[in-house]
């Protein structure tokens, strides 16, 4: 794998783990998911926080990749999640990552712990780096403070690029703060560091000032859309097609997000399992999935092929 092979744009979800009724993941969905996307032409960014990855096992993700790579899903669309408090889990899930050939990792700061200090971050990263030792390993900083409270700041990420230059691949800025992301693009997208909006939201202003992409929830449901905009940013209609995307993902905002993307799964199949969480998460209730069916109707949302998720 060459390190231009490496480098993904455009369009990533995070992808939504199914599970049974007993919370075990339920892989044959899992595939059918990741084939999905891959056919609406978006890249598989499994083991995200919408994929529920903080309450998978090291053991249950490695098992759920090596299921994907042996159903023929391709390992250079994938970008695993592959941060974790405990630092030898971090190793392990990206050493696993690099090995079966990933295009990439997205990396959650350990964080747990609050507060820590900026070299503590870049020691807890480097480790990973240099435990790993693989010049194909790329790297995708995942700044979500909103979720960790851990921010991986400008400062730590210009330390991280001088040290590890080609490794430290990009981000996923996931802060909702567009400040912060075009800070993010002005200082280093030109030394070849990709960033990836958090948020389709946000896609169009960060594909007009050089950005690589979106890495967003609804991306699970909504891709073709959003894809559309990325190819088509240039275009007269751009900014409408933001709107429209704004106004889907709006009705998603107005509910627990992973919930509310898994209901829409279920209704668009058929299929009540495709709502299963594991807790602590919870599905929706019936009158919140009365309330999403009836937004989504209002704007027009479809799920393209949904039956081949069944």
């Amino acid at each position: 794998m060459t390190a231009q092979a490496a480098r993904l744009k455009g369009v990533l979800s995070p992808v939504l783990t199914p599970f049974n009724a007993d919370y075990s993941p339920a892989p044959d969905r899992f595939i059918k998911h990741c084939r999905w996307l891959i056919d609406q032409g978006v890249g598989l960014a499994i083991f995200g926080t919408n994929s529920e990855a903080n309450s998978l096992s090291v053991a249950e993700k490695r098992s759920l990749l090596e299921t994907l790579l042996e159903a023929g899903v391709p390992a250079d669309r994938m970008m695993p999640g592959t941060g974790a408090c405990a630092l030898p889990d971090a190793i392990e899930l990206t050493r696993a990552a690099v090995q079966a050939g990933c295009a990439g990792v997205l990396m959650l700061p350990p964080f747990y712990y609050k507060g820590v200090s900026e070299e503590g971050l870049y020691r807890g990263f480097a480790s990973v780096i240099d435990a790993v030792a693989d010049s194909r390993l790329r790297i995708y900083l995942y700044h979500i403070p909103p979720v960790s409270q851990v921010p991986i700041t400008p400062s730590l990420v210009a330390r991280l690029l001088k040290a590890y230059p080609g490794i430290i691949a990009g981000m996923k800025d996931s802060s909702g703060d567009w400040e912060n992301t075009s800070t993010m693009l002005r200082e280093f997208q030109p030394q070849g560091f990709d960033v990836f909006a958090g948020s389709e939201t946000f896609l169009l202003a960060t594909m007009r000032a050089g950005g690589a992409g979106c890495i967003t929830a609804t991306g699970n449901v909504n891709p073709g859309p959003i894809l559309d905009l990325y190819k088509h940013w240039q275009d007269a209609d751009a900014d409408a097609r933001q709107a429209a995307l704004d106004a889907t993902r709006g009705v998603f905002a107005k509910f627990p997000m992973i919930p509310a993307m898994k209901a829409a799964i279920a209704w668009k199949t058929g299929r009540d399992e495709w709502a299963n969480l594991r807790p602590p998460l919870v599905e929706l209730d019936a009158q919140q999935r009365q309330a999403l069916q009836a937004g989504l109707d209002a704007v027009g949302f479809v799920m393209p092929n949904a039956q081949s998720l069944v």
